[in-house]
């Protein structure tokens, strides 16, 4: 079914796991992500960048992942990430999209709780939901560098007064992850996320997933994370797979047998990513 970012993460919550959001790069890895999550058993966030978006096209995108997800019986999500500009969010809903983020993370405080407040308007007359970032998260983003010393990590008390103020849907918090890192992991700050649990009651975000190590994923999950995002790793993995094809293949052979195992490369991290986020070692219930 194709359905929203809220839906999914309501039944998140309630049988505490947390759902993957996977970036498509392009057109072709898609539709072997959202069959991933049919052999998991998951649902999914299909997600892009605006330039991405742009790139393949809102309406194309909008029909290939509801299509496939009603055909193959998979609760899918299509959300709108990073986005600062709100033509960009207002084109992305009036397309179809189910959900969009913006990121006002860069803005003064009451600035960012205007903005988002605006975004959230507009997105909940149209049933679709909106995620907001509080806090800054390192690394690169489609062209955007937080130097790290220039990182800011997320206030709870602040989380409570912007989740209030702004009526979201969810939250993506600063705790220590970076965009674009895989070469190594990060040290996430679980006291941190803990005490904006605590007085947070909406879907906490995890951005930046790659970088974080794996044995940490069931005490972020346990701690309100619902929506866990994965982008870096799929686009290194496609990368390298069509590199070794491409360099090997005749120039006469179809581009499919090139772009085929790529795709496969993407659909077997969705699975194992998703196997992980089920958290199925833990209670459904916590505390």
């Amino acid at each position: 079914m194709y359905t929203t970012l809220k839906e999914v993460t309501r039944i998140a919550e309630e049988l505490n796991f947390t759902v993957g959001a996977f970036n498509a790069h392009n057109l072709e890895m898609l539709p072997e992500m959202i069959r991933a999550a049919k052999e998991m058993g998951a649902p999914i966030i299909i997600q892009t960048s605006v330039d991405t978006a742009k790139y393949i096209g809102y309406d194309v995108l909008v029909s290939v992942v509801k299509t496939i997800a009603e055909e193959e019986m998979v609760d899918a999500v299509l959300h709108l990430d990073h986005a600062r500009n709100f033509d960009d969010i207002k084109e992305a809903i009036d397309h179809g999209y189910t959900s969009v983020m913006y990121d006002g993370s860069h803005l003064p405080f009451k600035e960012n709780i205007l903005k988002t407040k605006a975004v959230v308007a507009y997105a909940h007359k149209k049933g679709v939901s909106v995620e907001g970032e509080l806090g800054t998260i390192g690394g690169t983003e489609e062209g955007i560098h937080v130097e790290e010393n220039d990182k800011v990590y997320t206030k709870p008390e602040d989380a409570r007064t912007f989740v209030d103020a702004t009526g979201i849907d969810a939250l993506a918090i600063a705790i220590g992850t970076n965009h674009g890192q895989f070469k190594s992991k990060t040290e996430v700050n679980l006291p941190l996320l803990k005490e904006i649990n605590a007085i947070v009651d909406i879907p906490l975000v995890i951005h930046g997933g790659t970088g974080v190590k794996e044995e940490d994923y069931s005490e972020l999950i346990n701690n309100g994370i619902r929506k866990f995002n994965v982008g870096t790793e799929l686009l290194v993995n496609w990368t390298k797979t069509a590199k070794e094809s491409f360099g090997e293949t005749a120039v006469n052979k179809s581009l499919r047998y090139n772009v085929i195992p790529a795709n496969e490369a993407c659909r077997e991290i969705v699975k194992h990513k998703i196997g992980l986020f089920m958290n199925v070692e833990n209670p459904i219930h916590i505390g």
